[in-house]
Parts: structure tokens; sequence; C-alpha cells
């Protein structure tokens, strides 16, 4: 939404002549490209994230067992080890 603002200001600037408006269209427009990759960014960025921690919790229910240490725990109570 707001690149296309910039992009009406840049057009009405070009339209009348008026080259502060221009310019302030076109930097509108950067700042809204600036802003989407940076929303982008910050997604790809939650997603790694996410799955590290998936990644963490599988290693970690491998590593204790395939009933996640609950076999370890009745083995040790029945054969009093």
């Amino acid at each position: 939404m707001e690149k296309a603002k910039g992009k009406a200001k840049e057009a009405y600037g070009a339209t009348i002549g008026d080259e502060g408006k221009k310019a302030e269209g076109r930097a509108e427009q950067r700042k809204a490209e600036a802003a989407e990759e940076a929303k982008q960014r910050e997604k790809a960025r939650q997603a790694e994230a996410k799955q590290a921690e998936q990644e963490r919790d599988r290693q970690r229910r491998k590593d204790k067992g395939g009933l996640g240490g609950l076999a370890g725990g009745l083995t040790d109570n029945l054969t009093g080890r």
C-alpha cells in the first residue's frame, strides 16, 4: 500500500513538474520496499527458529529412547536399580 502511494506521488510530481514530489515519491517507495524486506527476513528468521526448536525436540526424544524415557523409569523401579 505504501509503495503504491509513493508511485502515485512520484507520478503526480512528474505530471506537475515538481521534482521534490517525485523524489518524495521515490523515497516512499524505497521505504516501503525496505519494510517489506525486513518483514520477509523476520518471517524467515522465525521459520528457522521454529525448525531449530523442532530439531532440538526431536533429538531430545531420540536421546531419551522410544518411549520418551518412560521405559527406563519403569525398569529402574521394577529391578530396584
